[in-house]
């Protein structure tokens, strides 16, 4: 049996990300202080240019707040302009069309609590990329886990992905790289509307296992 991995909640997370899903049992912490500029509530796609962000707005809370508590704000009309930028960027891509349907509606229901959003809609990432993997929420915060490998805050935009985090980088066909390189360690979408159901042999080979 593969191992259990605890891993903090992630925006559509990058391939990184997933690629832990894949190989291992995975938990999601609920307890965590939330944490500004990391992929709790943000992700990253590729447009012509380069680089895009995406920040989910969220409300602020004073002091130390569990990510569990952290509510979306309705200030910003953040999920038009998330879809809207998702939809320019990867319209043209081979299977754009083939999943467009399963995640509008995400952009389009209100959520209050951006922990509830983010394991509902990578439920469906799961689903879209044939994986039957269920995630469940940590009961309680625990500073040091036994059996456990402890992922939280590791993958996070600052921090680099390499293979000595065990993360090895595969080449995949993006539809801008004739202008801008291949860019590594998107958000899963980038590889799902790009690859389609060959994006499960980029997670197989993107780990190398201890």
């Amino acid at each position: 049996m593969s191992a259990t991995i605890v891993l903090s909640s992630a925006y559509l997370g990058p391939v990184e990300y997933y690629s832990k899903i894949f190989h291992y049992k995975t938990v999601v912490e609920q307890f965590e202080h939330y944490t500004k500029q990391s992929y709790f509530n943000r992700c990253y796609i590729a447009t012509p240019k380069g680089v895009l962000a995406l920040s989910i707005p969220v409300v602020k809370e004073s002091g130390k707040t569990p990510i569990r508590d952290i509510k979306i704000s309705e200030h910003a009309p953040w999920q038009r302009t998330h879809w809207r930028a998702i939809k320019s960027a990867y319209s043209t891509t081979p299977f754009f069309e083939y999943y467009a349907d399963d995640l509008i509606p995400f952009f389009e229901k209100r959520w209050d609590f951006l922990l509830d959003f983010n394991m509902s809609i990578q439920t469906t990432i799961l689903e879209l990329l044939g994986l039957d993997i269920s995630i469940n929420l940590t009961d309680n915060y625990e500073t040091d886990f036994d059996d456990k490998k402890d992922w939280r805050n590791k993958i996070h935009p600052k921090n680099n992905y390499n293979i000595e985090n065990g993360f090895i980088i595969n080449h995949y066909y993006q539809v801008f790289m004739d202008k801008t390189g291949f860019i590594p360690n998107l958000s899963i979408i980038d590889l799902l509307f790009n690859m389609g159901n060959e994006a499960r042999i980029i997670l197989k080979n993107s780990e190398k296992l201890n």
